[in-house]
């Protein structure tokens, strides 16, 4: 059932984005393929395919994709689209087919869908697709040389017309040489020379352009320092390096990349890891030429295929870093922020780079291959309550997890929070007459004190203040706290806290989508934004923040929500009366903050709490987590964390030998006891044994 799912989410991703190329007008439809199909194009020009500087491939790839762009133009792309769907699922399949071995049913099974799903979502692919690229052609041909029945000879004629393609990529002879291959890299060397020799003799004077003028490509298309350049030169010009300081730098910095690139793929081919060590060299390539388009960039995805982390929670955080940095723009990788700007907009060749030189991925002959370090779980919970059925489909681990792979997803989760939010409906009629319902309820309640409190907020220099500033700040800052003090202090606690929070989250988005309501300050009916001021309702963009968010996404309330599991969990686990306090005022005072600034009714604070108590009642039905775990200081080591465990087994058996407590205990239960202590103090050392991790957290 879940590999038939899968499949089906593989198909649906591709179809999709074949639809999405197919759909657009003509003019705006694989716009790249203008180069070739197009007023000026290859097609229709009689002169060098340079003129334009539109066209970025080598000659020989102009000689033998005119006909394939030929039925391009015939068929107004669709064959074209098909053509490349079709591509990448053979690349899936491929890929699958390669991945080193020993290769568990399961994995093998899932495997196909999975490398189609990723492939059709990343954005090499997602940019082919639109701009009627083909630069999955040599990637494709690279692959096929690491199946196991690819002979020598085949393999070195499938690099050699890569390289025709695509120049870099002759970096694969290379690792073919050195792993001993020397007869298939030097056809390799040959079948590239002779397709070049063909265009060469062809076209002599588009070879010219190419090879001597622009010395293998460099200065066709955009500007070298574009953001879209992702090698590299394009790095240091960016950075203001010019002339001959960034050519000699680029040397230096591009013989180290290849130098200690290609040795470790040298190293993960001799191991058995072909196509790592493809995904590596690929990198490589990106990274040293002049020039390395987002739509080749298709080789940092493969390096997902290596193993890293001797903890098995730790598996995950370079295949998921490599997939989002290959899905996702800047802006849903980092926050908005000048410094790590830099970081975003380079992540691709960033990652190219860390495949290449930096992640230490795992020999086939490590231990930790198959068998990673276990993540400690607690046993499946018991219901206090017989007539809540618990599901139990995810087990809960009890150790700290991966802090970068808990950023990421943060950061990734809080990106679709904004964007589904953003785009929820915000028709101004609709959420205007949401508003006079929820106002129409609350007098019929009796609780409709908002226009009331605003007043007096408003009139009130210091209370208006406070609560501006209270409103823009903690509303961030106190969970991100939170979370950070848990993650460090109790991790385990952590595990149990932040789930209820993401599925009140995912719940408030719901509530955006389903019922947009507008806000008091956006009535018309006298309320005061004391924040923004007030409000011209007749102008499209009123309000400073319209532009930057969806103003009609206020039930529920995400302040008091967050407000109150920040208070849940502090009057849980804060060792203070005092603190208690605070942590149950805290969500009473946000309550009053949304309300006396105008940007929420009462009842979205009512929102606001039952989407939180709802998180703990799906936390509960899912993991069985209803109580917050007990736990303590981690050992200062394995031996002592086993000599801690020994030693709380041994003394409750001591105490009843003398008498002390448990006076009542029958002689049976105190034999039993005592004979479970002596064979526990027999067992010799386990160090790091889940047993007793998982022994401490129950203690």
């Amino acid at each position: 059932m879940g590999l038939a799912a899968l499949w089906l989410l593989a198909g649906l991703l591709a179809v999709r984005q074949a639809a999405a190329v197919l759909r657009l007008p003509p003019e705006e439809r694989l716009t790249d393929l203008e180069t070739w199909i197009g007023e000026h194009g290859v097609l229709h020009v009689s002169g060098s395919l340079y003129d334009g500087d539109s066209f970025t491939g080598t000659p020989f790839s102009g000689l033998v994709l005119k006909p394939l762009t030929r039925a391009a133009e015939q068929s107004l792309g669709v064959a074209w689209t098909f053509g490349t769907l079709l591509l990448v699922v053979i690349l899936g399949l491929v890929v699958a087919r390669a991945l080193p071995g020993p290769v568990s049913r399961r994995t093998s099974l899932i495997a196909a869908p999975l490398a189609i799903s990723l492939l059709v979502l990343s954005l090499p692919v997602r940019n082919t697709f639109t701009l009627g690229q083909t630069s999955i052609i040599p990637v494709l041909l690279v692959v096929l040389t690491v199946l196991p029945r690819t002979s020598g000879r085949q393999a070195g004629v499938l690099i050699g017309v890569a390289a025709a393609l695509q120049p870099a990529l002759l970096l694969f002879a290379v690792v073919l040489w050195l792993i001993g291959r020397r007869r298939a890299a030097a056809l390799a060397g040959a079948t590239f020379a002779t397709c070049t020799a063909l265009a060469c003799a062809a076209m002599p004077h588009d070879s010219w352009t190419y090879w001597v003028h622009h010395i293998g490509g460099a200065g066709l298309g955009a500007p070298a320092d574009s953001l879209a350049n992702q090698s590299l030169h394009g790095l240091l010009l960016r950075i203001g390096l010019e002339g001959p300081m960034e050519l000699a730098l680029l040397a230096v910095l591009a013989v180290a990349v290849a130098v200690i690139g290609l040795r470790r793929a040298v190293h993960y081919a001799q191991d058995g890891q072909l196509l790592l060590a493809a995904a590596i060299t690929g990198s490589v390539a990106l990274a040293v030429s002049p020039t390395s388009w987002q739509h080749q960039q298709l080789w940092i995805l493969l390096a997902v295929v290596g193993r890293v982390g001797r903890r098995g929670s730790d598996r995950l955080v370079w295949p998921v870093l490599v997939v989002l940095a290959m899905s996702l723009n800047r802006t849903a990788l980092l926050p908005d922020i000048e410094i790590l700007g830099h970081i975003g907009y380079n992540a691709p060749l960033l990652a190219a780079l860390a495949a290449a030189c930096l992640v230490p991925f795992l020999s086939r002959t490590s231990p930790r291959w198959d068998e990673p370090e276990p993540t400690p779980i607690a046993e499946p919970a018991r219901s206090r309550f017989a007539w809540v059925p618990l599901l139990r489909l995810l087990k809960r681990p009890l150790s700290r997890p991966n802090l970068m792979l808990e950023l990421m997803l943060i950061r990734v989760g809080y990106f679709a929070y904004s964007w589904i939010r953003g785009h929820a409906p915000d028709e101004r009629s609709v959420a205007e007459g949401h508003g006079d319902q929820v106002l129409t309820l609350e007098g019929w309640l009796h609780i409709d004190i908002e226009h009331w409190f605003n007043a007096i907020v408003a009139d009130t220099e210091w209370l208006k203040l406070f609560m501006n500033w209270y409103y823009s700040t903690f509303h961030f800052l106190i969970p991100l706290s939170l979370l950070g003090w848990l993650y460090l202090r109790r991790p385990a606690t952590y595990r149990w806290a932040r789930t209820p929070l993401a599925f009140a989250t995912l719940l408030a988005l719901v509530g955006f989508w389903l019922y947009p309501l507008a806000p008091p300050r956006l009535m018309g009916l006298g309320y005061v934004d004391t924040a923004h001021g007030p409000q011209d309702l007749n102008n499209p963009d009123f309000g400073a923040l319209t532009k930057l968010s969806n103003q009609y996404a206020a039930m529920p309330s995400l302040h008091v929500g967050w407000s109150l599991w920040c208070g849940v969990v502090i009057a849980i686990v804060a060792p203070y009366v005092w603190a208690k306090v605070l942590g149950i005022l805290y969500p009473l005072l946000t309550t009053a903050v949304i309300v006396g600034t105008a940007n929420h009714y009462v009842l979205d604070a009512v929102g606001g709490a039952a989407i939180v108590s709802a998180g703990f009642g799906l936390q509960y039905l899912l993991l069985g987590v209803g109580r917050r775990p007990h736990e303590e200081a981690p050992p200062l080591s394995a031996a002592m964390g086993t000599a801690v465990a020994r030693a709380r087994e041994l003394v409750p058996g001591l105490v009843r030998q003398r008498g002390g407590g448990h006076d009542d205990a029958e002689p049976a239960e105190q034999a039993r006891s005592a004979e479970g202590a002596q064979s526990a103090a027999d067992e010799p050392p386990k160090g790091g044994d889940a047993r007793v991790e998982r022994h401490d957290q129950r203690v």
